[in-house]
Order: structure tokens, then sequence, then C-alpha cells
């Protein structure tokens, strides 16, 4: 492939559903982000796009959806996601990098994009190629890492840490680990052609004190309320938006689903065991239903 993609954080072989979710103390996180989705996600839909979904923890929270493709890069995080969710018609499963994504244009109607962007070295590149897969008008709910949160405002202003919170730039703060300014991301997402209809602030009390002594009901129900100042100020860890592609393109033709990642063409062949390009001649094969459009 020409034009070499940005680093990629891979989860590859990675215990990260059941460290970090299933064992890590996070069903106060969990439970919030359950809420912000429910508030966002529209009424239903004929394809869904999840974008990250890993071992798809919140995949079931689409059942309003006809259709949803789960695609990570992961291989293994695909495999734990079939393995919970099983082999129905109702999920495709695609292993493939989002800043080549292996779709026709305007193939969909909805895409969510949760606990992702945050890994990703080129946002505005992987934003583009999200809106370039949308329908026009479709809804896409992006979760972000907000580094203008409390916490960073007061660590910075007692001078315990290093970088400002209030400059809109990336921060690093560990190898492909990002924080963004709010202001920042809602600047890229207009420049590829998304509006912003509503945004939730998330996870206020993500607190190891507060999570311990708190149940966590009740944390999630006061997060709730919360949440609801999304559109006023943002400064929370954790902040979710909802945007609507504008009106420009077309709906995909009908029939047509993937295109080569690598020359973009959409005459392709699928068998059960690859997808072929015509086109180029690039393989790509299919790993125990799993569709594997990695370089």
């Amino acid at each position: 492939m020409s034009n070499p993609t940005p680093p990629i954080c891979d989860y590859e072989g990675s215990d990260y559903q059941a460290s970090f979710w299933d064992q890590g103390e996070r069903a106060y996180e969990d439970g919030a982000e359950a809420v912000a989705l429910r508030r966002m996600l529209p009424p239903g839909g004929r394809l869904l796009l999840e974008l990250g979904a890993g071992a798809g923890r919140n995949t079931p929270r689409y059942q309003n959806f006809e259709r949803i493709v789960l695609l990570d890069y992961s291989l293994t995080q695909l495999q734990h996601a079939q393995k919970r969710l099983g082999r129905s018609p109702r999920y495709i499963y695609v292993a493939a990098d989002v800043y080549r994504l292996p779709f026709v244009p305007g193939l969909f109607d909805a895409a969510t994009m949760i606990r992702v962007l945050h890994h990703m070295a080129d946002a505005p590149l992987a934003l583009r190629q999200i809106r370039s897969v949308l329908q026009p008008g479709a809804a896409f709910i992006l979760e972000y890492a907000n580094k203008l949160n409390l916490k960073a405002i007061f660590r910075y202003l007692m001078r315990r840490q290093d970088w400002n919170p209030f400059s809109p730039e990336p921060v690093e703060f560990v190898a492909l680990n990002f924080d963004f300014h709010p202001r920042t991301v809602r600047r890229w997402l207009a420049e590829v052609g998304f509006t912003v209809r509503r945004q939730l602030t998330v996870s206020h009390f993500r607190i190891g004190a507060l999570k311990r002594f708190l149940p966590t009901r009740l944390l999630v129900a006061l997060d709730s309320l919360a949440q609801l100042t999304g559109d006023w100020w943002q400064l929370s860890p954790s902040v979710f938006t909802l945007v609507q592609a504008s009106s420009e393109g077309q709906p995909a033709p009908p029939g047509a689903f993937f295109c080569c990642p690598a020359c973009g063409s959409h005459d392709l062949d699928e068998t059960n065991a690859a997808v072929t390009c015509q086109s180029c001649g690039c393989l790509w094969p299919v790993r125990d239903g799993i569709y594997d459009f990695r370089p």
C-alpha cells in the first residue's frame, strides 16, 4: 500500500475486556456510558457501524438496529465479541484500520465510536473516513477523552502537571493515548461535514474513593443528572457528542457493501474464504467468519 497510515494502537491478544471492564471496578463508568448512549441513539435504523467494537461490550445496546458491523483492528477482540454475541446474520465482524475503512461511501445510517478516538494519532483523518461511509443525514455518536476536565485543571493550576488543559492541541500523555480539547473536536467535526446536535458530559465521579464507598446505582443516577449540562460546559473526563452528517453525498448503491481498502475499488469477489479485489488483486481473508481487511 502507498501512503502509510498513522500508527495503530493494537489490542491484539489483550485481555482488555476482562482486566479493565469485568474485573477493573468500572461498573460505574459502564453504567454512565449506557445512560448516555440511550439518550443519543436514534430510535432505530437499518445498518450501524460500531467503530472500535472490541469484545462487544456496547453492542447489545444497539438493539433497535437491524444489522450491526463490529469493526476493530484486533482480530482477537472480535473473536471475543463473536463468542459473546454469536454468529447471527445480524452481526458482521470486520478487522480493519479506521484510517482505511473497507466500505463503499454512504453505506451506514448510523455509527458510534466509544473510547476509541483517544488512540487516534490523526483524529481528523479518522473522522473524514467515518464521514465518507455515512449516508447524508446519518447520526454519529462520538465519545472522546477531554483534556479540559476539572482534575486536569486543578493539577495544572497547582503546578502538578506540565501540559495546559486550556490549550487547543491534543496532549499525548502516554504513547498513543490522547486527550482532546472540546473546542478542537467540534472544529474537526465541522470541517469534515458534521453538525453537533447534542453533547453530554460523562463520568463526573470517576474517583476511586467515591466508587468504593457509594453504591454504583447512586453514582450512575447522579451522573445521569450531571450529563444534562453537557451543552453548557464540558469539564468531565469523558464527553459524548451526537452529530449529524451533512446532506451532501448519496447513499450506497443497492447491493454494494465492501470496497478494497488498498485501491478503493468496489469490484470485489467474495467467497467464504476471502474477498478478492478484481482491480488490484489484493486478497483479504475471511478468518472463521471475521473479515480481515488489515494491511
